[in-house]
């Protein structure tokens, strides 16, 4: 199968970021692809290089992971304004960078200050926190729009994503995210509360949470602060093959199934780099979740965040103690509920946050 050279250039830029294995024989390379299948001969004599390689590792991780939307690429931390920018700017809501892959959304002059070995804030959030595990991809702005609504209901609201080479590498790429999103929680107190609301691929980042949480002696401790979960379009991991070239290349269907090719290839050759990780946090995500109740919103017309794996999910949940409430439209797309179901998405919050053990709306409620 032929492609133009624009197409051929996009697909090995992104290989080249996600990497692959170094092989020193393309003749043992093209054997093993043609072994897992007609469909991934069309990378057979082709040599890509892995970030486990001694030269590709140490090159891949001081390079800054860049964000390409389908609109643009951008390095995400050029995106945000730094504590000092923040600190002389007003306006609505503006993003401010906390780690590499975390970043706080206000709409008031706060600078967030941290140590930055343990990540323990300065001050205490006076506030409950929401946390955002946004979708792949996920633009500022699209996040921006999620952080004005809860800041109208008085939350802080810190957001953190993963790029696709974080997700296809999880050792050294998602699994540090992890790290950092636990050492924050563990870290800190949170005397108002804590919500996850997560997107897609967001809910396996925070599997890989959970498997750290409940490694730590601790970790019941931190998932006693979590009041509430939301899961927008949650992709189980058995749609990681559609739901990254879906997110990669949103507008190129001849390139997503190119790459939904090399993603079903690279779970199979890389199974101990890679796909155990992404079982072993599903299991925990199934049947050892943070034990508060859950609001699971989905479409009929998904094909990444399905109805039947959110139906399997609830029924799980439900048979292992946590509360799930599950809404199905119709018709919208991946991640894309709130902007087709505004109103309707809104009412659905608003009832799941009154509903939640925050001592906030307890106040409110007495009043």
């Amino acid at each position: 199968m032929l492609f133009p050279a624009s197409s051929r250039t996009l697909l090995h830029r992104w290989i080249n970021q996600c990497g692959v294995f170094e092989s020193r024989s393309l003749k043992t390379t093209g054997l093993q692809i043609r072994q897992l299948g007609a469909s991934a001969s069309l990378f057979a004599g082709v040599q890509f290089t892995a970030p486990y390689s001694s030269s590709g590792l140490s090159r891949r991780l001081k390079e800054q992971q860049t964000i390409s939307s389908g609109y643009s690429s951008k390095k995400y931390s050029n995106m945000l304004p730094s504590h000092e920018t923040m600190a002389q700017r007003g306006g609505p809501v503006e993003p401010v960078r906390f780690t590499k892959n975390m970043t706080f959304f206000s709409n008031r002059k706060q600078s967030y200050e941290k140590d930055i070995h343990s990540l323990r804030l300065t001050e205490t959030l006076d506030k409950p926190l929401v946390f955002i595990f946004a979708w792949l991809q996920a633009s500022e702005k699209h996040l921006a729009k999620y952080a004005d609504f809860y800041l109208d209901q008085g939350f802080e609201v810190l957001c953190v994503h993963i790029t696709p080479w974080q997700l296809v590498w999880p050792v050294n790429g998602s699994q540090k995210v992890a790290a950092d999103v636990v050492k924050f929680l563990t870290n800190n107190a949170f005397p108002e509360g804590i919500v996850i609301h997560g997107f897609s691929v967001g809910g396996y980042l925070w599997g890989e949470c959970l498997v750290k949480l409940h490694a730590d002696p601790a970790g019941k401790s931190v998932l006693a602060k979590i009041r509430g979960q939301v899961w927008d379009s949650l992709a189980d991991i058995t749609e990681i093959p559609v739901g990254v070239p879906h997110a990669v290349l949103p507008h190129n269907p001849t390139l997503q199934g190119v790459l939904r090719n090399y993603i079903n290839y690279h779970m199979k050759l890389f199974h101990e780099e890679a796909t155990q990780y992404y079982v072993k946090c599903t299991h925990l995500f199934h049947y050892e979740p943070a034990q508060c109740p859950a609001l699971l919103l989905v479409s009929k017309t998904d094909p990444v965040g399905t109805e039947k794996a959110n139906n399997r999910l609830r029924s799980i949940w439900e048979s292992v103690g946590v509360k799930t409430s599950l809404k199905c439209w119709d018709k919208s797309p991946h991640v894309g509920h709130f902007h087709k179901h505004r109103d309707e998405y809104i009412e659905l919050l608003l009832a799941h946050l009154r509903a939640l053990d925050l001592p906030m709306y307890n106040r409110k409620a007495k009043l």
